[in-house]
């Protein structure tokens, strides 16, 4: 269900001037200066209300994420939750995810994360679903050449056809987990669907992807 629209999202927006990061496609090959220093660049698709991206930026303050979001109204919830306490590794942001390669250069980003992404209908919207290989190759351009996808799901048949579209395009899967919640994993950040989910005894589905390099890198 979609969400309803907020009101006054542009002075809201701009009330959050610690947290948000505008005009993003102007940074595009610049992200490091904004946070000031050359650390590891994170970037979270789909962030929603912010708990992840927040989590994971106070247990890992030697990475700068982007936690980028377009659906305003979750994002301004976000926003404004960490304005209570800015995090100097963080910023929202707002775009759909077709325009990655026009915010992101080439090699610039370390790490991508989906987390419970919409699944989309196989069968007719497949090309929506954010682990199709359209999306991995742009993700292959704008992540550096060790970089890696972080993919949690709580649906079986999403994570499975992921699981079959990643090994098609050519990555190493690594850290597959069919349950992650009963699993071995240590650090994990919880989004709000995924409390949700959890708690009413839905499995959760992580795996993580490694870009394949060239041969001759490889050497």
């Amino acid at each position: 269900m979609r969400m309803r629209k907020k009101k006054n999202l542009d002075v809201r927006f701009a009330a959050c001037p610690d947290v948000m990061a505008f005009e993003p496609k102007e940074k595009r090959g610049k992200w490091r200066a904004l946070f000031g220093n050359d650390k590891p660049l994170h970037v979270e698709i789909g962030c929603g209300k912010g708990r992840f991206a927040i989590g994971m930026a106070e247990q890992n303050p030697d990475v700068n994420f982007i936690a980028v979001e377009r659906e305003e109204g979750a994002l301004i919830m976000a926003a404004e939750r960490c304005q209570l306490a800015p995090l100097p590794n963080l910023r929202f942001v707002s775009f759909d995810a077709a325009e990655l390669s026009e915010v992101f250069a080439p090699g610039e980003v370390d790490r991508i994360y989906l987390n419970f992404s919409d699944p989309w209908p196989p069968n007719r919207q497949r090309k929506r679903r954010l682990t199709h290989r359209n999306f991995l190759a742009v993700y292959d351009e704008i992540l550096k050449k060790q970089g890696d996808l972080c993919f949690k799901t709580d649906n079986q048949r999403f994570f499975e056809w992921s699981l079959s579209e990643i090994c098609q395009f050519g990555w190493l899967l690594q850290n597959v987990s069919l349950d992650l919640h009963h699993s071995d994993f240590e650090g994990n950040i919880m989004t709000e669907y995924e409390e949700r989910f959890s708690s009413e005894g839905y499995r959760i589905y992580r795996l993580e992807a490694r870009r394949r390099l060239p041969e001759f890198l490889m050497k």
